[in-house]
């Protein structure tokens, strides 16, 4: 029963860990945005409609507007670009990423307001002063204050804080980290520096499926402008998330599967141990058997007993296997996984060993196929004993 006691919590703790590892490496995929795809200007790489090849794309206002007009597969679409310039609240200053972006960038790139908002549309038509800020930005100028309503300057230009986000726990970016980042208004970026190309686009499919179409039609449409081969995939650089999913879910998958597999296998040791003690009590019991048997017993009377015996067994250790999970998960609570990376207390990008109704689900379906397995053995040996020799047995 120990063997079963300790094989039910190792499976059910590695299937807890298993998931959770899950769960918080897809979070801190799917933080980039869900359906974002950034695209970068590049050279052409193919001859094209009498242009050489080599030339550099650029992007402009007019490729929005074909995109729009001709993607059916591009739900949104923004314009960004950057400058690397000073920030300051009273006596406090970082030199950071300032980032121009229209309205949809937000919800396209998950920047979720933890105070505040986002940028609107109002702001961009009305090209006003205003900033939203990464955590750790503002927690530079700021520290633990409020920062919503405040007056940063920027380049020496005042402008109001409308929002600022949580620690944004993501494992990829561009530019620079987003929690570093502070975020104007497209429109309003160009009263501190040259707008009219960008330095990215960033659009979103319909819907994740359609990914790899709407990135063609992205490429199409740009290429129609600017007078180049839609084929050229040098001439436009894009970094989608769908194509990379599969990748994540076979890492994190593979990771389950191997924490049950280890699991299952330290449960199948103490199942085994069961099966010798069963196997044993068959030897001490031969003359009981014997005697069944001469008194009309079948042989799946026999085979009955000893297996619903193994199957008592089993259950009973694991029960207190279960019991031991729960209070060896209340005890270890979270394991570090992107905390001490992105120095993060609060606990949400680590591993919490939590029990869930479904875990116990698959480690009790574990639990009765070694439960069967272990007493099968010894309740087919005890249904072919001989009832004369069994009885004759000293």
């Amino acid at each position: 029963m120990l063997g079963i006691v300790w094989g039910i919590a190792a499976v059910a703790l590695l299937l807890a860990y298993g998931k959770s590892l899950r769960s918080v490496v897809v979070a801190a995929f799917d933080a980039f945005g869900r359906g974002a795809i950034v695209a970068w200007p590049a050279q052409t790489s193919q001859q094209a409609g009498g242009e050489r090849a080599g030339k550099h794309v650029v992007f402009e206002k007019e490729d929005v507007e074909m995109v729009k007009a001709e993607g059916t597969l591009v739900k949104n679409i923004c314009m960004e670009t950057v400058r690397w310039l000073g920030i300051s609240y009273g006596d406090r200053m970082a030199n950071t990423a300032i980032r121009g972006a229209c309205p949809a960038y937000g919800e396209m790139r998950n920047e979720v307001p933890s105070q505040g908002r986002w940028i609107g549309p109002d702001d961009m038509l009305e090209r006003r002063r205003v900033v939203f800020l990464g955590y750790r930005l503002r927690q530079k100028l700021f520290s633990e204050r409020p920062a919503v309503g405040e007056t940063v300057r920027i380049s020496g230009v005042r402008f109001t804080v409308i929002g600022t986000m949580d620690l944004k726990i993501q494992d990829s970016n561009y530019f620079t980290s987003d929690d570093e980042s502070a975020w104007i208004p497209y429109s309003t970026a160009g009263d501190l520096w040259n707008t009219r190309y960008a330095n990215v686009l960033v659009f979103e499919p319909i819907a994740p499926q359609f990914e790899k179409q709407a990135m063609q039609q992205f490429r199409a449409a740009i290429a129609k402008r600017q007078r180049f081969s839609p084929t050229d995939e040098r001439a436009i650089m894009m970094f989608g998330r769908e194509q990379f999913r599969p990748i994540i879910d076979g890492i994190t998958i593979g990771f389950e599967v191997l924490f049950t597999f280890v699991g299952a296998l330290t449960l199948g040791i103490g199942g085994v141990g069961l099966m010798n003690i069963m196997l044993v009590a068959v030897d001490e019991r031969i003359r009981e058997i014997g005697l069944r048997r001469a008194l009309g017993a079948r042989r799946r009377h026999i085979q009955a007993q000893f297996l619903s015996e193994a199957l008592v067994l089993t259950f009973l250790g694991g029960i207190f296997g279960i019991l031991m999970a729960y209070a060896l998960s209340a005890a270890i609570g979270t394991l570090p996984l992107y905390g001490p990376l992105f120095e993060d207390t609060s606990g949400k990008g680590d591993i919490h060993l939590y029990i869930s109704l479904g875990t116990v689900g698959v480690s009790t379906a574990i639990l009765i196929v070694v439960g069967l397995l272990s007493g099968l053995a010894p309740a087919v040996r005890a249904s072919r004993l001989n009832p004369v020799e069994a009885l004759r047995y000293e």
